[in-house]
């Protein structure tokens, strides 16, 4: 082989290596021996709430229709009486009769995190010891209870956290989101799980047990960070308890939404990530294909070798895609929405690079300064 021939194809190894590697961490995560639910601990499901989300009721009619052998409590937990979601809450109250379903309305803040202020609001009135935090947009399977509380019949569990997917996509700039789920978030994950453990959560679905979350200070040791999820897996982790990632999907149910308000979402979450572990986010720059890419070809002076290598690429780009869509996630994404992923690829390489260029977020209406470490300051 010419170093003419090698060189784009070196310059694509980062991310080919790595799609492979996420393809057999995956293969060995769902393909393990896996234990059967049986330990059914009472739990109180804290749900953050402001505004609504795609099918609100059906979200949270989900959460109501559990097959779990255990007592259990559902928490809402809002700041404002004139928050349009209560009425849904009060239609899922009457429907739902026979279960233990509650609303906390309480505008005290107690830092520049709003869903955490919630939290701590509702937190005196939560009656169980394994604490559920799951974002309002989520919906569940009916084994759900059953698959997240089942690890912690080992004490030495303190929290469980959720993998997230998001089917029945409403048009291309909602796929656009959606397949970052499967193409980077879930591979990224089974990565980071294989490599180096669990050290983080994922704000879809948290359970944590009680004793753990007191461990770190409880919620108000979170009131000033953006990321919060990751913040609570973490200090989870540093305190000394394990972390165990379920083997339950939860769905994200998406708006039909335009691309500015997808941009702006990734560049958040990307700021995010950035300011919460600077080093790693980093280092996760040689792993994005669309600059490798243009790499080989400029290395190759966008010969057929440069080219090649590009298409190896994007052969194994597919492979991952379709896989993990298929026979992972099943969220019907790939390989119907396939034509998008070039262009997931752009959007993923180009939020990474301005997450460098700044330090504010936009959330939920808010403006944010992030401090170093992923604290941040309310500026507007």
């Amino acid at each position: 082989m010419t170093p003419d021939t090698l060189l784009p194809l070196l310059a694509v190894l980062p991310p080919l290596a790595y799609g492979l590697l996420a393809l057999f961490c995956a293969r060995a995560w769902f393909g393990r021996q896996r234990p059967g639910p049986g330990h059914t601990p009472p739990v109180t499901i804290l749900k953050p709430v402001k505004g609504m989300d795609a099918e609100s009721f059906e979200n949270f009619a989900s959460f109501c229709r559990q097959e779990y052998g255990g007592p259990w409590q559902m928490l809402f937990a809002c700041a404002s009486a004139d928050d349009p979601v209560i009425p849904v809450i009060r239609r899922l109250m009457a429907e739902f009769p026979d279960r233990d379903i509650d609303l906390v309305v309480d505008g005290t803040i107690h830092g520049p995190n709003y869903k955490v202020s919630n939290l701590i609001n509702a937190f005196p009135r939560a009656r169980h010891d394994i604490l559920i935090v799951c974002d309002s947009d989520i919906r569940v399977t009916s084994d759900y209870l059953g698959e997240v509380t089942a690890p912690f019949a080992d004490p030495a569990v303190g929290l469980v956290t959720s993998l997230y997917r998001s089917p029945g996509v409403r048009g291309a700039a909602t796929a656009l989101e959606a397949m970052g789920f499967t193409v980077e978030m879930v591979p990224n994950v089974m990565v980071a799980q294989r490599l180096e453990g669990l050290s983080f959560a994922l704000g879809a679905s948290m359970a944590v047990r009680r004793t753990a979350l007191e461990s770190i200070g409880g919620f108000p040791a979170l009131t000033h960070y953006l990321a919060d999820d990751y913040q609570l897996g973490n200090k989870i982790h540093r305190a000394g308890w394990r972390l165990e990632l379920s083997d339950c999907f939860v769905e994200s149910v998406m708006h039909r939404e335009n691309l500015t308000t997808v941009l702006s979402r990734q560049l958040r979450w990307c700021r995010t990530m950035r300011a919460s572990r600077p080093g790693g986010y980093l280092g996760s720059g040689i792993t994005q294909p669309v600059p490798l890419a243009c790499l080989a070809l400029l290395v190759s002076g966008c010969s057929a070798a440069g080219w090649g290598a590009v298409i190896l690429l994007y052969l194994t780009r597919a492979l991952v895609a379709v896989t993990f869509s298929r026979r992972y996630l099943r969220d019907g994404i790939f390989p119907r929405w396939l034509w998008l992923l070039p262009l997931r690829d752009i959007l993923a390489f180009a939020t990474w690079a301005l997450s460098f260029a700044g330090n504010r977020v936009r959330w939920r209406g808010n403006l944010f300064r992030l401090l170093p470490g992923g604290k941040i300051v309310e500026i507007g």
